[in-house]
């Protein structure tokens, strides 16, 4: 039921209150008919009630030609089947009743059978929908005339409430004869929850659509009440993908009018039109028109802007600083298509601001990278230097002067200080200290402090330095380590599979070869019975069925222990893949050992890591793992 509807029928009690002689009226107005009379006695109008005696009802059309027609009666037969829609729609049609009742003191005593029925009649807010309410805990008894009752009771809580009846109300039958069904077959009833039942519905009135002009390129984001507010992310520019919906402006609509329940033609407002568009767009937008709306698409991937009052679809941004106070964080995605020229070169300030972050396809950026700035992108080149804190992760990926966290897939850093590079293809110009992990590593120049760590190659031109360390890891990848960790795992719960499975094909092996001769001895009685045509003692059936699951169950033991079997084959032989290539991989220093160095390699299987320390001054070049000829294997000198 609408929640905003109204409820009608409440009742109040008096200690004492002055009777009110049985009246007789005939009014329109139940509700001010019923207010003059207990004025008039001064009392409370709701200690009133009335029976209703007649309803006369009427309608007529009144043109503009003749406007002082006269009403005319129709009976309630006609009323009843009064359906025509066309003329109940149009806003010269009027219909109005008239109510004889009898007014007269409320009544309320023990014998009254209805006393413990809590009936309510209420509407929705254009009163096009009428409603019966039944009170949870309502009680009844049922009594022949219990049908006629719930409509009377029904009609005259409609007509106080200035609600038509014998028209718009065809279901109210239906509705009582269910209630009276129910109440007769139970004898005492009691309404376990609210109940609520249509009893009147009118033709509700469709309606108006004002214009209105949606920019759905601005796109809202729900922030969770406990979530903190980020203010840099202020959209500075409005990433779209092609195909995506930019614009809508939905077209004004006339509503269709309506006709109520209490008779009352129900007119639409004239909508209001103040959003027609009057912009322009590009080429790359598509305009899609149709009787309720103009939509405008993206045609490309990049970003929306608002120039010379057109809209335009644009992939280049030049901005002098991305920072909180001019543009805030850029977040457009690196398939958007953006691109963005930072421009901002000054030695002592930050191109990209402390704590912003940046997500494009391509950014250029000449200066800085400040403190906790992150910078995402599928191709990236910085001028300046990196913050030890800033981030910065884009598949190519050009640094200067790099100290704080890299990740891409080809990646080049003219100076690398004492920060940590991830990726596939790393070369370093000069390497003064810092983390470096990759499937191949070359190193220009070599300073001290450098860890680096490879799959395949780490390369070293020239070596100025001490304290490094070089490590061949097959398992460098994250992916590679997990991987490894769940083919770990999937081994370590095969093998405990297995051993359970080899006791349970031991246990039913036993019980088979214990039970073998009983079994036969069954059998051939059995086989006897048979022949003979004599009922098999039950005992004997029961023995030779569970012999034969038995027998069933070891066999699909033996089938799952030799599945588990191939499965542990096949994951020990992964494991022993991950090092394939390890023979092949190399550490190469084309310069001299200078200080103190280390090469390892680490082995997947068996588990163990091998180090080798090249003596200072040593011309050995190419070091790889070589296995000897007693399965061992160690850090040798090899050809490249």
């Amino acid at each position: 039921m609408d929640k905003r509807m109204a409820l009608f029928g409440s009742s109040k009690k008096t200690p004492a209150m002055k009777k009110v002689r049985p009246t007789v009226v005939r009014t329109q107005n139940i509700a001010q008919e019923l207010f003059k009379i207990a004025k008039s006695y001064e009392i409370e109008a709701d200690l009133l009630d009335f029976n209703l005696l007649d309803v006369q009802t009427y309608t007529r059309l009144v043109t503009e030609e003749n406007k002082d027609v006269e009403w005319e009666e129709i009976s309630i037969e006609e009323s009843q089947s009064f359906n025509d829609e066309a003329m109940l729609l149009n806003p010269h049609f009027q219909i109005k009743q008239t109510y004889e009742i009898e007014v007269f003191s409320k009544k309320v005593t023990q014998e009254d059978p209805y006393s413990n029925l809590k009936l309510a009649v209420g509407a929705n807010a254009t009163k096009c929908k009428v409603y019966l309410s039944i009170a949870q805990g309502s009680k009844i008894t049922y009594i022949p005339r219990f049908e006629q009752d719930l409509l009377d009771m029904i009609n005259r809580k409609k007509i106080r409430a200035g609600i038509l009846v014998y028209i718009f109300d065809s279901m109210v039958e239906h509705v009582a004869s269910k209630i009276s069904a129910r109440v007769r077959i139970a004898e005492n009833l009691e309404f376990e929850q609210n109940e609520t039942h249509l009893i009147a519905e009118g033709y509700e009135p469709t309606a108006t659509v004002d214009d209105a002009l949606i920019l759905h390129y601005e796109k809202q984001t729900e922030v969770d009440e406990n979530e903190r507010i980020d203010y840099s992310a202020r959209g500075f520019i409005q990433s779209v993908q092609k195909g995506e919906l930019l614009i809508e402006y939905v077209k004004a609509k006339m509503g269709k009018p309506g006709r109520n329940c209490r008779g009352e033609y129900m007119e639409p407002k004239a909508p209001v039109i103040s959003h027609e568009p009057k912009f322009k767009v590009s080429d790359n937008i598509k305009v899609v028109e149709d009787e309720n709306s103009i939509k405008y698409y993206a045609d490309d991937n990049g970003y929306i802007a608002f120039e010379d009052n057109t809209y335009v679809i644009k992939n280049d941004v030049d901005v002098e600083a991305i920072s909180f106070k001019t543009t805030g964080s850029i977040d457009s995605g690196i398939d958007s298509d953006v691109n963005i020229v930072v421009k901002e070169a000054d030695a002592v300030k930050d191109a990209v601001g402390s704590g912003m972050r940046v997500e494009v396809t391509e950014i250029e950026i000449d200066g800085n990278v400040g403190s906790n700035a992150s910078v995402v992108a599928k191709k990236a080149n910085i001028g300046g230097q990196t913050h030890k804190t800033a981030k910065i992760r884009a598949d190519e990926l050009k640094i200067n002067v790099h100290k704080g966290e890299a990740y891409g897939k080809n990646v080049h850093i003219t100076r690398l200080e004492h920060g940590s590079v991830e990726g596939e293809i790393v070369e370093i110009a000069q390497a003064l200290g810092g983390t470096i992990r990759a499937k191949e590593i070359e190193i220009d120049v070599c300073a001290s402090h450098v860890k680096a760590t490879a799959s395949r190659k780490i390369e070293i031109k020239k070596m100025l330095g001490s304290e490094n360390s070089f490590i061949i890891d097959p398992l460098l990848s994250r992916d590679a380590q997990n991987l490894m960790e769940d083919n770990e795992e999937h081994i370590k719960e095969l093998e405990r599979a297995i051993r359970d499975l080899k006791k349970e094909i031991k246990k039913y092996t036993d019980l088979i070869k214990n039970g073998t001769q009983a079994f036969l001895e069954i059998k051939k009685r059995l086989l006897h019975y048979q022949k003979n045509k004599v009922k098999m003692p039950e005992s004997f059936v029961k023995k030779y069925k569970q012999f034969q699951n038995m027998q069933k169950h070891l066999k699909e033991l033996q089938e799952e222990y030799k599945l588990k079997q191939e499965q542990l084959n096949l994951y020990t032989t992964k494991t022993a893949s991950f090092q394939d290539n390890i023979l092949d991989a190399r550490v190469i220093n084309r310069d001299k050992w200078v200080g103190y160095n280390e090469i390892k390699f680490k082995l997947v299987d068996p588990p163990m890591e091998l180090v080798y320390k090249p003596l200072e001054g040593s011309a050995d070049k190419i070091f790889g793992l070589v296995e000897l000829n007693d399965g061992e294997y160690a850090i040798r000198p090899v050809d490249e």
